[in-house]
């Protein structure tokens, strides 16, 4: 394998520039000639190797920013009338990082060389998402590709904004857990034997709260490379159980059962839900297709099982709506009813987008507020923290003076 630096010139006199991976110069000259160009000049260099798994580089990723920039980009192209090929060319130039150019450029070699769009995309799986992929084989099916992946991107760009206003209302608590803990583990390795020193040299009796923090503080000040030793393993040990199919079901169940959390993951996953089915309905894909796509999207376990459910049972003749509606528990009324609605009047395309829209808007709203309705149970545990750590330190006092 090569890459070749090359200048090409278009029936239209037009002169370009591009680069490819290939195995020769031939196969180069090939897929120019396939396209309808001339090769100019072609100057040959040897392919970096990388550590890499797949196709996919070990150091790098492709963010979701850029994947979505791509398919608005690109569908933006081929509405202006520019071809496949010259639109990857573009984005090519365009691209960012390394990764995504030479995923680019792959797939402007294997467009040339007769490839379909959607397969020469399932050549990257870690790249693009299946959802993607299919969306793009049936925009290449209907003739209306640009169309579909401006229906994509939107999609995409909507699931993106849900995440990051998850994580944004969750990056407070998570900050200010975290420096309740580094605080906690620096006084009990450096302020707390100080102080509880003293009151052994005084010989005072010690109740059982300082007697505790003690304990604490010389587990940690003399055992506590064991200790975060113990947890590192117990922490991997849990990570491995969560990504077994026993352990994920277990934590996402735990996830929905969570105060506050388990409302709003359940709002998540049916705004996603009906994102994405909207979406897929919408580009023209049939119903059991998009359910089994838009199970893959989804992250919860019970969320994907009721969508394979349901895909089965359309695929047996029955309404996707009575499934749903078995699950309650999960999916929301309103959910329900609207999809039942749209299988009545044959609009379940539009009535999911309706959905989408309220649940993300309610979802944003309860990320806005997240934040004020988390502050005061942190500050109660902040209080108690210090209350227990005020009467640990104060008590010995009394028995002091009491002795005194």
């Amino acid at each position: 394998m090569s890459h070749f630096i090359f200048k090409a010139k278009k029936a239209t006199g037009e002169i370009y520039e591009n680069q490819l991976d290939v195995a020769d110069r031939y196969e180069l000259y090939q897929i120019i000639r396939n396209n309808g160009d001339e090769l100019v000049s072609a100057e040959e260099h040897a392919v970096k190797k990388k550590i890499a798994f797949g196709s996919i580089n070990l150091f790098q990723r492709v963010n979701a920013t850029d994947k979505i920039n791509f398919a608005r980009n690109l569908s933006s192209m081929l509405a202006a009338g520019l071809s496949l090929s010259r639109a990857l060319s573009v984005l090519e130039r365009q691209a960012r990082t390394p990764l995504l150019k030479s995923v680019l450029v792959d797939l402007s070699a294997s467009i040339g060389q007769g490839m379909t769009f959607a397969d020469a995309l399932a050549k990257h799986p870690k790249v693009f998402s299946g959802l993607l992929i299919s969306m793009v084989h049936a925009g290449e099916q209907g003739g209306s590709l640009s169309g579909t992946l401006k229906i994509v991107a939107l999609q995409m760009e909507n699931s993106h904004l849900l995440t990051k206003r998850i994580r944004g209302a969750l990056i407070y608590p998570a900050v200010i857990i975290c420096l309740m803990i580094v605080i906690a583990i620096l006084m009990f390795i450096f302020v707390i034997p100080t102080l509880l020193k003293t009151f052994t040299e005084l010989n005072v009796q010690l109740p059982w709260t300082t007697q505790l923090l003690l304990d604490i503080s010389n587990i940690i000040k003399y055992q506590g490379i064991w200790v975060f030793l113990g947890l590192g393993i117990l922490g991997f040990a849990l990570f491995t159980w969560i990504r077994n199919p026993s352990g994920k079901s277990v934590i996402d169940s735990l996830i929905l059962k969570l105060p506050i959390i388990g409302a709003l993951s359940r709002e998540v996953n049916s705004a996603r839900t009906a994102r994405t089915l909207s979406s897929l309905l919408e580009s023209g894909i049939e119903v059991v297709e998009a359910m089994n796509i838009t199970a893959g999207v989804l992250q919860n376990v019970h969320f994907k099982n009721v969508l394979f459910r349901a895909a089965e049972a359309v695929g047996k003749g029955e309404l996707m709506s009575k499934v749903f509606a078995e699950h309650i528990n999960l999916f929301p009324v309103f959910l329900v009813e609207m999809i039942s609605v749209g299988e009545e009047a044959g609009k379940t395309s539009e009535m999911l987008f309706g959905v989408a829209r309220y649940y993300e808007d309610d979802v944003d709203q309860k990320t806005k507020d997240m934040s004020t309705v988390i502050e005061p149970f942190i500050m109660i545990g902040i209080a108690a923290g210090v209350g227990f750590f005020a009467v640990a330190m104060i008590s010995p006092m009394y028995s002091l003076v009491n002795a005194i």
